[in-house]
């Protein structure tokens, strides 16, 4: 079993700054990525960024330049500084992982999710 407990949703102020952070636990042999997505009402999920463990990172074109996604390698954790946020980044952020268990089976789990509010 793999478990990712996420933190840091709220309330902000367009303009303003929140920090997303995802924590893996569990029977972990290696984490091949990480990842945040999102998805708002009446929407699909989408990609927001996602990071390798090489470090190599992706991030969709609506938040690149204001949102900043890093990786703790040695403590399975992954966060995403997200700043002058804006009204249509309203909504529900998961994090993802590909994960080697310990059986050496590939798992893609999933946060239970974290709402982030973007308004005045």
């Amino acid at each position: 079993q793999v478990q990712l407990v996420e933190s840091g949703g709220g309330l902000v102020q367009p303009g303003g700054s929140l920090r997303l952070s995802c924590a893996a636990s569990g029977s972990i042999f290696r984490l091949n990525a990480m990842g945040w997505y999102r998805q708002a009402p009446g929407k699909q999920r989408e990609l927001v960024a996602s990071i390798t463990i090489g470090g190599s990172t992706n991030y969709a074109d609506s938040v690149k330049g204001r949102f900043t996604i890093s990786g703790d390698n040695a403590k399975n954790t992954v966060h995403l500084q997200m700043n002058s946020l804006k009204p249509e980044d309203t909504a529900v952020y998961y994090c993802n992982a590909g994960v080697i268990a310990n059986n050496l089976k590939y798992l893609e789990v999933w946060g239970q999710g974290t709402l982030v509010t973007v308004s005045s």
